[in-house]
């Protein structure tokens, strides 16, 4: 499971012209999902995320996570975080998870945020979305969980 942690001052997501979720201060998290992926990958990454501390404190350091400063996620789903590029110009999606097993999975990342106590907004699974967002630093933070360093 890869994540690509944005932390911003707001951020929204469009489907069809319509706003599904928005929220102000937090992280806008970009979720792929791949075949070898299950529910430990969800409980390691939600609580890795929950509790990273990307905001300043009072002498300019990383030191506050979303709950010390009242933050939110917007959670979207994002299969292109698997992509493979070694081979030729057109990316192959092969490893990410087909939507059988990334729709519970993806719906398990966001009741597993909240029960950290952290309000989500989301989009929508497998929809054309527009992600609307303001990069706060810029930080940008990306975590993979077969990679747990």
């Amino acid at each position: 499971m890869r994540a690509l942690i944005q932390r911003v001052s707001e951020a929204r997501v469009d489907i069809a012209g319509q706003t599904v979720g928005h929220i102000s201060r937090g992280y806008t998290v970009l979720l792929g999902i791949e075949e070898a992926d299950d529910h430990s990958d969800v409980q390691w990454l939600s609580k890795k995320i929950a509790l990273m501390r990307l905001f300043s404190d009072e002498d300019g350091k990383m030191n506050r996570s979303l709950s010390d400063v009242d933050g939110s996620i917007l959670l979207i789903s994002q299969f292109t975080l698997h992509a493979l590029t070694a081979k030729g110009n057109r990316p192959s999606f092969i490893r990410a998870a087909r939507p059988e097993q990334a729709i519970p999975l993806y719906e398990a990342m966001i009741d597993a945020l909240k029960q950290e106590g952290i309000p989500v907004e989301t989009g929508q699974f497998g929809a054309d979305m527009q992600v609307h967002l303001c990069n706060d630093g810029p930080v940008s933070i990306w975590i993979d969980s077969r990679n747990r360093e």
